[in-house]
């Protein structure tokens, strides 16, 4: 009787996992899914003591994603009883250098945008993408804070969805990666297209770029901004693979390759071949379509940004935004030894960049945007401290859609379905709920950032500077950004029309507030 009793309640358990959508790891694994969250429930007191703390696993320590999942899902993101990090003998840590006396009237969130904006958050860039070199689609980003490369293939078609959907109500930009564009970006989200190496979806029979495929894919999707793809931070120098077992109909048809068979990206370019080839297609491209034209690269070799800065500051041609990878970040699969060793991270690699297109003076006239763990408060205060524009998040934006970081990208069977073109496996991830949780956590970090910039006195991110951080050495000494760095006094801020500009849309542009967004009235922080 009782086992009758128990066999009945195991199928009335396995039929409501079945059809729930909330929990992908549930759905896609009734009855014993359940054990992972139980085990995750106790995990902070079974860790305590026999495994591990919560800053120690990688690449995202159980507190990141703690707070990601919490943020995505609209619960409680805070952390009681003080800090579990060792600040004085921790080298490399960040401290954001709060003011003092308080931020004055920058702090209002009800200070800038329509009536209830300030609920979403909005954080406009303080530059205006191809702006600078007078292109005819030249626009605003409404968000600092937007979706990185990650393309159809590598990803589900549920998960493309739920970032498009989750790009809308965010109001941010969704970046397709090299894989071409899909139905799946077209669900109201605004697009950088990405082009890669492969030319997928602007190919030609064998393999190059065909300049009318790609003028007809702007003309029928919502592009506001191309990316060329030089490099990434995942595997820079190497090219890039799909394996055939990831190549479906679907895949094939958008790309236009052999159904089942490997899709490799080659390392470079065949459209171009050097800088100077580089600007001549950046500029073809611009002129065709009107709109932004950027490049993506992680960093190396310091000559390509040398020759760069020296050719844009001739003036006649130059790319309109740059996207900095480093080489902790990437979504996708690599060798070992590509992922661990090759491309400089994030901090070393985008401040070099950035001072040598500063030491040229062509810095003003490009939108810097960074990617590469960037999704977390504290390092996007550093990144627009170094000197970003917007930042965009990849690994970050697949945790807020239900990824566990099983790491299991490369291998097809990714348990939350979102990095697999396996049925039942992407079945379980429901593009709607999950759009919903990746738009709550894109906002809630552009609300902490706001927050963290008020308390530093600015009442932009764009407007931080790098003595307002500085990185403990583990000896009881630091050093601001602009020490470790370099910098120079000034460098990292907009223009001074910019600076003007984005404090009207921010506070109305006040008697109490200088160019920098400081409130003036208070003594300095």
């Amino acid at each position: 009787m009782w086992l009758w009793v128990a066999g009945l309640a195991l199928v009335a358990v396995l039929l409501y996992d079945v059809s729930q959508k909330r929990r992908a790891i549930i759905r896609n694994f009734p009855i014993i899914g359940h054990f992972r969250y139980l085990l995750e429930s106790v995990g902070p007191e079974l860790r305590q003591y026999i495994v591990t703390d919560n800053d120690e696993e990688r690449p995202f320590t159980r507190d990141q994603r703690r707070w990601i999942y919490a943020s995505s899902k609209k619960e409680n993101n805070y952390f009681g009883f003080g800090t579990d990090n060792e600040l004085e003998t921790t080298s490399n840590y960040i401290i954001i250098k709060h003011r003092v006396m308080g931020a004055g009237r920058t702090a209002a969130p009800e200070a800038y945008g329509k009536a209830g904006a300030h609920e979403t958050y909005p954080l406009p860039c303080a530059k205006t993408l191809g702006g600078a070199r007078g292109r005819a689609r030249a626009f605003r980003p409404d968000s600092v804070v937007n979706i990185s490369a990650m393309s159809f293939g590598s990803l589900s078609s549920a998960a493309v969805s739920a970032m498009n959907q989750g790009a809308r109500i965010a109001g941010c930009l969704h970046n397709t990666g090299e894989g071409g564009i899909t139905p799946y970006h077209q669900l109201g989200g605004d697009l950088i297209w990405q082009l890669g190496t492969g030319y997928f979806g602007c190919r030609t029979e064998t393999g190059g770029f065909d300049l009318n495929l790609f003028l007809e894919q702007v003309e029928a999707n919502p592009v506001r901004a191309v990316e060329i793809k030089l490099s990434q931070g995942a595997k820079p120098g190497l090219g890039g693979l799909l394996p055939g077992a990831k190549v479906t109909k679907e895949i094939a048809r958008i790309r236009g390759v052999p159904v089942g068979e490997d899709v490799y990206s080659p390392a470079s370019h065949s459209a171009f071949s050097g800088v100077d080839e580089m600007l001549d297609f950046v500029e073809m491209l611009a002129d065709a379509t009107g709109l932004p034209i950027g490049i993506k690269s992680a960093v190396g070799e310091h000559h390509f940004w040398e020759k760069l800065a020296n050719l844009m500051s001739k003036g006649d041609r130059g790319v309109d935004f740059i996207s900095i990878d480093g080489g902790e970040g990437g979504t996708g699969a690599a060798p070992l030894a590509f992922s661990d060793h090759v491309a400089f991270p994030f901090k070393v690699g985008f401040s070099r960049v950035y001072r040598i297109l500063a030491e040229a003076g062509v810095h003003e006239k490009v939108v810097f945007m960074g990617s590469g763990k960037l999704g977390l408060p504290a390092n996007a205060m550093v990144a627009f401290a170094l000197g970003c524009d917007t930042i965009s998040v990849a690994r970050e934006a697949m945790l807020a859609v239900g990824c566990i970081q099983a790491q299991k990208c490369h291998t097809g069977h990714c348990p939350t379905g979102v990095a697999t073109q396996n049925r039942w496996l992407v079945r379980g991830l429901d593009p709607t709920l999950k759009a919903a949780r990746l738009a709550n956590y894109m906002i809630t970090l552009r609300k902490e950032i706001l927050q963290l910039s008020r308390a530093s006195g600015v009442a932009h991110p764009g407007l931080l500077s790098g003595d307002m951080v500085e990185i403990l050495d583990g000896r009881f000494g630091s050093a601001t950004l602009l020490e470790l760095f370099g910098y120079e006094e000034g460098w990292g801020f907009p223009s001074e029309a910019d600076r003007r500009e984005i404090m009207e849309v921010m506070t109305g542009g006040g008697p109490d507030d200088d160019a920098n967004g400081r409130d003036a009235s208070a003594p300095p922080g």
